[in-house]
C-alpha cells in the first residue's frame, strides 16, 4: 500500500504563493503518473495538474500559466507551485498516484486565499 503525506498548505493573500509537497513511500515511485487534485466545498475532486513518468505534464486551464508540476524521483515526491493565487484557488489539495482511476490517496492539505 503507497501511502502519500502532502504538506505546504496554508493561508496566502491573494497573488502569493505556495509550494506544495507530497512524499509517497514504497518503491517504484519513478514508475508511476502523479497528478494533484482540489476539492470545493461540496463539489467533486477535480483534476488540477498531472505529471507521467517521463515528466510530461497537463493542467486544467484554470491553472495554466500559474500553477507548475514538478517531481524528484530520488526524494519520491511530486510538487505543485502555485504563483499569483486567487480566492477561487481555496479548496483542499490532495495528491493521487496515478492520474484516474485506482491509486492511493492523501490526506489532503488546505490551501486558503484571503485576504
Amino acid at each position: 500500500q503507497v501511502q502519500l503525506v502532502e504538506s505546504g498548505g496554508g493561508l496566502v493573500q491573494p497573488g502569493g504563493s505556495l509550494r506544495l509537497s507530497c512524499s509517497a513511500s514504497g518503491n517504484g515511485f519513478s514508475f508511476w503518473a502523479m497528478a494533484w487534485y482540489r476539492q470545493f466545498p461540496r463539489k467533486q475532486r477535480e483534476l488540477v495538474a498531472a505529471i507521467t513518468r517521463d515528466g510530461s505534464t497537463n493542467y486544467a486551464d484554470d491553472v495554466k500559466g500559474r500553477f507548475t508540476i514538478s517531481r524528484d524521483n530520488a526524494k519520491n515526491t511530486v510538487y505543485l507551485q502555485m504563483n499569483n493565487l486567487r480566492p477561487e484557488d481555496t479548496a483542499v489539495y490532495y495528491c493521487k498516484q496515478g492520474i484516474q482511476g485506482l491509486g492511493s490517496w492523501g490526506q489532503g492539505t488546505q490551501v486558503s486565499v484571503s485576504s
